[in-house]
């Protein structure tokens, strides 16, 4: 299960980012963007979340996942379109391998909404 590493991974940036913040703050939510063709389970990720910050630092922070969809664009027939993972990933028109992900790699923190912790 690869979640319960890129939890880890996710809690030692988060404790990073706010060991260098000038105040004291308070997190509330972190946004993830998680692209569908990474293989990440957004429950997975959650669960493993959960587990893992349960009485420590992030103890209650929501974790909120916005999943990204797999587009690919094909230089053969200069489109766009959206292969379904795990079955066919060439163009439904031409039949030519993929080319080009336009999107669904993204795996980041977007965003982590904080209150001041005074």
């Amino acid at each position: 299960m690869h979640e319960t590493d890129m939890t880890k991974a996710l809690i030692m940036t988060v404790r990073d980012w706010l060991e260098a913040q000038p105040d004291s703050l308070k997190i509330e939510t972190i946004h993830l963007v998680v692209g569908r063709f990474t293989c990440v389970e957004p429950a997975s990720l959650q669960f493993a979340f959960a587990a893992q910050t349960r009485n420590g630092f992030l103890d209650g922070v929501k974790l909120a996942i916005r999943e990204t969809p797999l587009i690919a664009f094909c230089h053969n027939c200069q489109c766009e379109y959206r292969p379904e993972i795990g079955l066919q990933y060439s163009c439904p028109s031409c039949n030519s391998p993929m080319d080009d992900i336009l999107s669904g790699r993204e795996l980041k923190i977007d965003r982590i909404e904080y209150q001041n912790g005074t």
